[in-house]
């Protein structure tokens, strides 16, 4: 093939290829305009995203792991130990209606930022409270809430800040689970996901604990 020939084979093959990338960018989903997120880790993620979820503003909570090196990593995995990753929430929200800053303290209300060791029932590394931040404007409203928690406890709040890293949802059966109606066998018997989940919160002590810790700041234990 001469070079005249092959680029004149080469050029309508290439307009074709471009036009194919153009369209399945078109086709692709932009991320919502205006939206932030924050990503916390609270102890059990199906506690932290059903407390977050009922907040207004709050477009959606996943839950996942990070702060690891494990990539992709499965429940076990992460439960096991030594993948490094926290259980997490990735929570969306309107900064317009909802501002970083009370989410945070809303976070901080929500846990027991003093227990280094995990949260209620729940103990190990992937259990640990932290937040994670990917700038330093992120970095200084998240160690303004923590100073601020530290003062209204009058006690050592532990929780790390750290550098956001990659965020991987947790498994599709995690999601939504507090209202889950899917039937599911517990050390309690057969029930409902959502009775499941509302059976476990109770035993964990999770909102014994934040009462006992916050009183009447606690913004959602009980729910």
């Amino acid at each position: 093939m001469t070079r005249i020939a092959y680029l004149d084979y080469v050029k309508p093959t290439l307009l074709f290829a471009l036009i194919t990338i153009a369209a399945l960018l078109r086709a692709a989903p932009a991320p919502a305009a205006g939206t932030e997120t924050l990503t916390v880790a609270g102890g059990c993620f199906w506690c932290v995203e059903s407390d977050f979820e009922s907040v207004p503003g709050v477009l959606e909570a996943v839950s996942g792991f990070t702060g690891g090196q494990v990539a992709n990593p499965t429940y076990d995995q992460v439960s096991k130990g030594g993948s490094g990753h926290y259980e997490a929430v990735q929570i969306t929200f309107d900064p317009a209606r909802v501002s970083r800053e009370t989410l945070l303290n809303l976070f901080f209300r929500s846990v027991d930022p003093t227990d280094a060791g995990g949260q209620f029932c729940d103990r190990g590394d992937s259990y640990r409270t932290a937040i994670f931040v990917s700038n330093a404007g992120e970095k200084a409203k998240a160690e303004a809430a923590k100073a601020d928690a530290q003062r209204a406890l009058g006690q050592t709040v532990v929780t790390p800040i750290l550098q956001e890293g990659a965020f991987y949802p947790a498994e599709e059966y995690h999601q939504d689970y507090y209202k889950g109606d899917k039937l599911v066998f517990t050390r309690f018997g057969p029930k409902r996901q959502k009775n499941a989940y509302k059976a476990y919160r109770k035993a964990c002590g999770r909102d014994a604990r934040v009462k006992q810790l916050w009183g009447g700041d606690a913004p959602f234990a009980g729910s």
